[in-house]
C-alpha cells in the first residue's frame, strides 16, 4: 500500500501504528464519533422525504409527469402514506439519537417510537396549510421578478423557491421540536441553492428571496409578509465571546416587518434590530440599528475614477495614476 505523494509504501507495521493511533484517539476524546451509539438519522431517508415533500406539494414538476385527474388520489394517497412512514422511522431515529446522546441510561425506545408516530400525524395534517402558503411565495417570486416567464419557471428552476419551500418544512419539524432533522433539511437546501436559513427563522407569508445565492438567515430571525430578499442578505447575529452558551434561546437576529426590501450584501446584524414596515436597505449597507417604517436606507454615492484609452501607459513607460485600476469590465 503506497500513497500518491511518491513517499515511501506504508508497511504492514507502518498500517498497525496508524490504526492504533486512530483508535486511541476515538478513546481518549469523545468529540466527533458516535461509537457505542444504537441510533443516528439517514441523511439519505431524510432527502428522500424532501423529495416525497416536492412530489406533494408541485405534483407533475417533481415525480411523476404524466399526471391526470384520475390519478391524483391513488398517486397524492401513496406519496403520503409512504411520506408517513418515513417521517415516523427517522423522527424515532432522531429523537432517540437525542437521548441517546445526553444520557443513554433515559433512553426510551419506545417512547421514541410513539412520538415518532404522533409528530408524524401531526405533521401531515399541516401539509394542505403548508402548500397553501408555499403557493403564495410562488406568486410573489413571479410578481417581484420580471424576469420570470411564468410560475412553471419559478417552480422548475428557481433556487429560492426552492430553499423557501424546504424552509416551510423544516420550521414546521422545528415548533413540532424534533432535533437534528429540520438542520439537515434546511443544510441540504444549503449546498442546493446557496441560502441558508435555519429551521428556527419565522418568515411570514408571500416571502421572495431573488437569485439566493449567499443569502444567511438566522435562527431567531422575524419575518413578516411580502418581504424580498437579494442575493448576498444577511440577517445575523452580533459576535459573541466564545462560550458563551447562555445565548442560545434568545433573541440574536433582526426583525423584518412586512413589505420590506433588502437589496444585494446588506448585513443586518441584532437581536434587537428592527426593519420598520415598507422600509428599504439598500445593496451593501451593514445595520445594527433599527429602521422606522418606511424609511429607506442607503451607502453615499462612492466617488468614481474613469481612466480613457489615451490614459493607457505605453510599452515600458509611465504608470496610471494609483487610483485607477488597469482592467476591463
Amino acid at each position: 500500500m503506497s500513497n500518491k505523494c511518491g513517499d515511501a509504501p506504508i508497511t504492514s507495521g507502518d498500517l498497525h501504528g496508524i490504526v492504533e493511533a486512530l483508535i486511541a484517539g476515538y478513546r481518549e476524546d469523545s468529540r466527533g464519533h458516535h461509537i457505542n451509539k444504537r441510533f443516528t438519522p439517514s441523511p439519505q431517508e431524510i432527502t428522500e422525504i424532501i423529495d416525497l415533500l416536492l412530489q406533494i406539494f408541485y405534483p407533475g414538476y417533481h415525480g411523476r409527469q404524466d399526471l391526470s385527474d384520475e390519478d391524483l388520489l391513488y398517486h397524492v394517497g401513496t406519496l403520503v402514506s409512504t411520506l408517513q412512514v418515513k417521517l415516523e422511522r427517522q423522527i424515532e431515529r432522531c429523537l432517540c439519537f437525542q437521548d441517546e446522546t445526553v444520557d443513554a441510561g433515559r433512553l426510551d425506545v419506545p417512547k421514541c417510537r410513539q412520538r415518532g408516530r404522533d409528530v408524524a400525524r401531526v405533521f401531515v395534517g399541516r401539509l394542505p396549510d403548508v402548500r397553501r402558503r408555499l403557493l403564495l411565495d410562488v406568486q410573489a417570486a413571479y410578481d417581484g421578478d420580471p424576469a420570470a416567464a411564468s410560475m412553471d419557471e419559478v417552480i422548475l428552476a428557481y433556487p429560492g423557491l426552492l430553499a423557501v419551500t424546504v424552509h416551510r418544512v423544516a420550521h414546521e419539524l422545528y415548533l413540532l421540536g424534533v432535533p437534528l432533522m429540520p438542520r439537515i433539511m434546511s443544510e441540504w437546501a444549503h449546498t442546493r441553492t446557496g441560502a441558508d436559513i435555519h429551521p428556527g427563522a419565522n418568515i411570514g407569508d408571500s416571502f421572495f428571496i431573488d437569485h439566493a445565492t449567499g443569502v444567511v438567515v438566522g435562527e431567531t430571525t422575524d419575518i413578516g409578509a411580502h418581504v424580498k430578499l437579494y442575493q448576498g442578505v444577511t440577517l445575523g447575529a452580533v459576535s459573541l465571546p466564545q462560550h458563551s452558551r447562555g445565548a442560545r434561546g434568545i433573541k440574536r437576529h433582526p426583525t423584518v416587518q412586512d413589505e420590506v426590501t433588502i437589496y444585494a450584501n446588506a448585513t443586518v446584524l441584532g437581536g434587537k434590530t428592527v426593519l420598520g414596515q415598507g422600509s428599504v436597505v439598500g445593496g451593501s449597507v451593514f445595520l445594527t440599528k433599527s429602521v422606522a417604517d418606511g424609511q429607506r436606507v442607503a451607502l453615499e454615492a462612492p466617488r468614481l475614477r474613469v481612466a480613457s484609452p489615451s490614459q493607457s501607459p505605453p510599452v515600458g513607460g509611465a504608470e496610471l495614476d494609483p487610483g485607477i485600476l488597469d482592467f476591463d469590465i
